[in-house]
């Protein structure tokens, strides 16, 4: 079986957690923190950044591929992961800001959730009948 459109938003993601952890890595050289966030709020900051992306993206990234495998149409899956990509990085450049409360984060944190469960709800809509 192959998964070109999940592999397609795996390598995209890729990039951009390691963006994420090379910004951590230059914000703890900054600092001089070698562990922890040595009280340092940018550095603090930027965990977040990349510990949040961390944490939505495997599922995300879990749950188009599993619609792939069911053989969901391509075009809703290169949708899907558009917007979600999009979303994620609102919510990078957002969080990434002084203000951390700010419409582009507002805007990733409720566009990611969104298609997260308009994922969810295709996954149900496959699955259910074929069991």
């Amino acid at each position: 079986m192959s998964l070109p459109v999940t592999a397609l938003y795996t390598a995209l993601f890729l990039i951009l957690m390691v963006g994420l952890s090379l910004q951590v890595v230059r914000m703890r050289m900054r600092e001089g923190v070698s562990l922890g966030d040595g009280e340092s709020k940018p550095l603090r900051q930027a965990i977040r950044v990349h510990g949040n992306a961390a944490e939505h993206i495997p599922f995300f990234l879990i749950g188009l591929g599993t619609l792939e495998s069911l053989s969901a149409a391509t075009t809703a899956l290169l949708l899907y992961g558009t917007i979600f990509f999009l979303a994620r990085l609102a919510h990078v450049a957002g969080l990434s800001q002084r203000k951390t409360v700010n419409p582009l984060r507002q805007a990733g944190v409720l566009v990611s959730w969104l298609i997260m469960l308009a994922v969810a709800i295709h996954l149900l809509i496959l699955a259910i009948p074929r069991i």
